[in-house]
């Protein structure tokens, strides 16, 4: 159960011809009684922002951030656009509003898939057979889950109640490529039944953000769409701050790793970590560079710890370095100590980096900064999937 885990919600998914053959291409989260709650957003920081963006961003603005329901669809970003595309988003919107008993501008709107191609606005009928399907329970959750994966191979979902709090957190996101720090970086949407008012949801929901979706690169490149939201119901009553930040944190966290987890061709999923940078914003900084390397994800993929690549990068990332200082540990073993190389225990270097699971951590020795960014591999899978339009 995700989504609809937090008591007060229900879900649903299904097809509108979006995409062809039938397949799921529809999804909607709805509070059970068509009220509008409390709710939050974060979203892509990319100035060509797509239209679902552009709505829910005014959407969310004119109710004070409160909605009903988020309606999301698959197949067809509807970025770049221009006005039919708003049009268009504004209709789905209408339609789920139509059915669920709430104003237009209370339900808020989610789109992934292709870029720069007309949204197919005359499937905007079928939304309301969907919304009418809504119910709750681990079914519904899971298909509204299915129903917003592109290239995804399988839905991510989490949930986590926090122990004392009394509340629930759910949540469900899709993403694959396209992933890049900075914004999160995919479609998400998490529910709680805790009772918080806007302003403090949207600070616990930037907070997690910022320490999970915002740490996580695939491929370096920021989507047009790139939305997460956060409806809170308010049952459980009010609930510690701090335990909330932390429940919502704690799913952000799973859906980025399952993210990393399923992203486009990948065979391994790494954590780069920094350490003794001169602030955190520099290890920020270096983790990105060494992350965002095609040169250090090819060697991931072809399990060579090439510690060479990453202190290049470590150099070159625009942060105070200084090389003599520089360690880097591949699993937690050495492999270059004062910025040359070190003996070391090779086959168990080669165990670790054959594995699914890669660490890498650079010690600076300048300062106090710490930072680590989730990032995977480039392989074949990943050229495969975006040599053509995809």
């Amino acid at each position: 159960m995700s989504v609809t885990a937090a008591p007060g919600f229900v879900a649903a998914g299904g097809a509108i011809g979006i995409k062809p053959g039938g397949a799921p291409d529809v999804a909607v989260v709805a509070t059970a009684d068509g009220r509008p709650v409390p709710a939050a957003g974060v979203f892509t920081a990319n100035l060509a922002a797509a239209a679902p963006v552009q709505v829910s961003r005014e959407h969310l603005e004119r109710t004070g951030r409160r909605a009903s329901a988020v309606v999301l669809t698959s197949g067809n970003a509807n970025a770049a656009t221009g006005q039919p595309g708003a049009a268009a988003a504004r209709q789905l919107c209408a339609a789920v509003a139509g059915v669920v008993g709430s104003a237009p501008e209370e339900v808020l709107v989610c789109q992934t898939g292709l870029i720069g191609v007309p949204f197919p606005a005359h499937v905007v009928p079928g939304v309301a057979a969907v919304v009418a399907s809504r119910t709750g329970g681990v079914d519904a959750g899971a298909a509204a889950a299915r129903a917003i994966m592109t290239t995804d191979t399988v839905p991510k979902e989490a949930v986590a109640r926090p122990d004392g709090a009394g509340c629930t957190v759910g949540g469900m996101a899709k993403g694959a490529a396209m992933l890049a720090p900075d914004m999160a970086t995919m479609l998400a949407v998490l529910t709680t039944d805790a009772l918080v008012e806007p302003d403090a949801l949207q600070r616990v929901l930037a907070g997690a953000v910022a320490r999970t979706f915002n740490v996580l690169t695939v491929d370096g490149c920021t989507s047009t769409n790139d939305t997460v939201l956060l409806l809170a119901g308010g049952s459980a009553g009010p609930v510690e701050t701090a335990a909330l930040a932390g429940a919502v944190e704690e799913v952000c966290a799973s859906l980025a790793r399952q993210m990393a987890d399923d992203a486009e061709g990948a065979t391994k999923t790494a954590r780069i970590a920094v350490h003794g940078a001169a602030s955190e914003v520099e290890a920020h900084r270096a983790a990105r560079k060494v992350a965002e390397s095609l040169l250090v994800k090819t060697s991931l993929n072809g399990e060579d710890p090439y510690w060479g690549r990453v202190v290049s990068e470590l150099g070159s990332a625009g942060v105070r370095f200084t090389l003599g200082r520089t360690t880097v540990r591949y699993g937690g073993i050495a492999v270059c100590a004062g910025g040359v190389a070190v003996p070391h225990d090779a086959p168990a270097v080669a165990a670790h980096m054959s594995g699914r699971y890669v660490e890498i951590d650079c010690e600076l020795g300048i300062g106090d900064g710490r930072a680590a960014v989730l990032t995977t591999d480039l392989g074949y899978g990943y050229i495969d999937e975006n040599r053509t339009t995809s």
